[in-house]
């Protein structure tokens, strides 16, 4: 049988960032960057010290354990990505002192990356992003826009730095479900300095890592759910016996016991395919992502059942981490999407 363990940086990494978490700074921001876990998304090679697949998870699963809302995807992980797809420096970024968003996903789109109605002339873009999670807090947007072709094409999609401030450009801003912060995003003949002109292929890389890390995030808030349930089961009595004890309710933790392990390989088989070729690496994501969607809907439900009622109380933290869990499912596709995906890449 195969064994899979962290080497003694990631080791060292999770144990460092899951020790900072449970007494977190005033500037988490900050904190993280000081701390080097930003940098630990990111390869040598462009100023970091970790990039692989396995340093996603690792940081990304305690990110998830301690249900932390900043958008280290969102304002770290894919813009980084992508200024680095397009030659661009990520010093500041890793550094902590900038931020970056990504303004890509469109209501018309569903969770296809190619679907692109937002339209470049030369410099100037028009259109409408929706769900840009961490927007408020960028210094810029990285825009994508269609220079050529139909909405469904690959071809024709470029990408534009926009300032935050850029004439045109109007927020809504609202609170998610899940927590943390997103906008709906105008451009109205808003100016942007290009990026990328042919960027589908950077967009596909930086998302396939975008969905790695929530994934990871899932396996994480799983986690943290099952050990609230276990202590709850060990210490709430009915009828002069801790409910733990009843054979019902026993099976059905160790039955979650089993789901998350198998959540947790389809995140270590995931995160050890990042660096394949395209086609691979998506097909091997598409399972992780539907494997994770499925066994998160069920840990979510049967750790709120198992507490019962105080487990939909809004005092109670075990409802925030459900919402996480469920929530997650509906960001860069869900089981349904990517079930389709893998026969379709798998065919």
């Amino acid at each position: 049988m195969m064994m899979f363990e962290h080497s003694e940086e990631r080791r060292i990494l999770q144990s460092t960032l899951r020790r900072f978490l449970a007494e977190p700074s005033s500037d988490l921001w900050k904190g993280l960057a000081e701390l080097g876990v930003i940098g630990a998304l990111f390869s040598e090679n462009h100023g970091g010290f970790g990039g692989h697949g396995s340093d996603l998870a690792v940081v990304f699963e305690e990110v998830g354990r301690a249900d932390l809302t900043l958008p280290l995807i969102d304002n770290a992980l894919v813009p980084g990505r992508l200024m680095i797809a397009a030659g661009g420096s990520i010093e500041n970024l890793i550094a902590g002192s900038e931020r970056l968003a990504f303004a890509h996903a469109e209501v018309a789109a569903r969770y296809d990356l190619n679907w692109v109605e937002t339209r470049a002339n030369g410099n100037i873009l028009n259109g409408e992003k929706t769900v840009v999670v961490g927007c408020e807090s960028a210094k810029a947007l990285i825009v994508s826009a269609r220079h050529s072709g139909e909405p469904h094409d690959e071809d024709g999609i470029g990408l534009w730095m926009v300032e935050i401030d850029a004439p045109g450009l109007t927020l809504q801003s609202y609170d998610m479900i899940q927590g943390g912060r997103a906008s709906e995003v105008s451009l109205n003949d808003t100016p942007g300095t290009l990026l990328f002109f042919e960027a589908y292929n950077a967009i596909s890389e930086a998302t396939a890592a975008g969905t790695l890390a929530l994934a990871a995030e899932m396996l994480g808030a799983m986690e943290t759910s099952l050990d609230m349930t276990r202590e709850y089961l060990s210490t709430r009595k009915q009828f002069g016996r801790v409910i733990g004890s009843f054979q019902a309710l026993s099976h059905r933790l160790v039955d979650l016991m089993v789901e998350i392990e198998q959540a947790r390989s389809a995140v270590i088989l995931g995160s050890t395919h990042l660096a394949d070729p395209a086609h691979e690496r998506d097909r091997v994501l598409a399972a992780t992502k539907n494997i994770l969607g499925r066994v998160g809907s069920l840990v979510a439900q049967d750790t709120i059942q198992m507490h019962g009622g105080i487990g939909m109380t809004q005092e109670y933290d075990l409802g925030r981490f459900a919402k996480r869990i469920i929530m997650a499912d509906h960001r860069f596709g869900d089981v349904d999407h990517h079930l389709e995906r893998f026969i379709v890449l798998s065919s």
